[in-house]
């Protein structure tokens, strides 16, 4: 049997979005009773919406091109698909607080804890319950992330990525911009905004899926990224 759990956001109108980026907007552009012609109807049933969103809203991956102008050939639409369909597995961090770091000897210590050896090519799911104690309310922006030098020990490991479930992989001020900066110096990735990470804990390894749309000259994009246990 195959179980598939969903790791993604809905996308809304209104959603909480990163501070400065672009507010989602949700419109119904069409509807089944004006492509019908009926004349002063008593329903509006949406046949097309109309979406405004930036690349980064709910559940998406940064493309290399994110990180820094100096990886702006390495676009979304650029990138290997074998970056989005990988094995992974997950770590419990869910003891962290508030704009709390996760440090490399943390990670390894978690690995340990849970008998698990990082692969070339994985993706390591970092669970810190922020989403189910803090979506859309005043914290929502101050979750816990990793440090500098836990992203440096990640691309040493040769990942492919690696996903939490806040608006940011590092801490807003503290760590957040040299996170990205190392993910575009080494050639891996994040995903932030990920949910039911909690349903992946103490299970081993599964199949990550999160494939991003084919953006020319993207930055990111929203997936709808799931773990596969066959």
């Amino acid at each position: 049997m195959r179980e598939i759990i969903d790791l993604s956001q809905e996308i809304y109108n209104g959603m909480p979005v990163f501070k400065g980026l672009p507010e989602v907007k949700i419109s119904v552009h069409a509807t089944h009773e004006v492509w019908e012609g009926i004349e002063n109807p008593t329903t509006s049933t949406p046949s097309v919406y109309q979406l405004e969103l930036g690349e980064h809203t709910g559940t998406h991956v940064d493309a290399l091109s994110h990180m820094g102008k100096e990886y702006k050939t390495q676009t979304i639409d650029t990138m290997p698909l074998s970056m989005f369909y990988t094995e992974g597995f997950c770590l419990d961090f869910s003891h962290k607080d508030l704009r709390e770091l996760i440090t490399a000897a943390e990670i390894k210590a978690a690995c340990e804890k849970e008998g698990m050896a990082i692969q070339k090519g994985d993706t390591v799911l970092l669970y810190t319950n922020h989403y189910r104690k803090h979506y859309n309310t005043a914290d929502w922006p101050n979750g816990p992330g990793i440090t500098a030098e836990a992203a440096q020990w990640l691309g040493e490991c040769h990942i492919a990525a690696f996903g939490v479930e806040t608006m940011s992989p590092g801490v807003p001020k503290i760590s957040n911009r040299e996170v990205h900066q190392i993910c575009g110096a080494m050639g891996f990735t994040h995903y932030e905004n990920l949910i039911n990470l909690h349903e992946l804990l103490g299970r081993g390894r599964f199949r990550f899926i999160a494939l991003p749309l084919k953006i020319r000259g993207g930055t990111g994009s929203p997936v709808r990224a799931v773990a596969v246990f066959e």
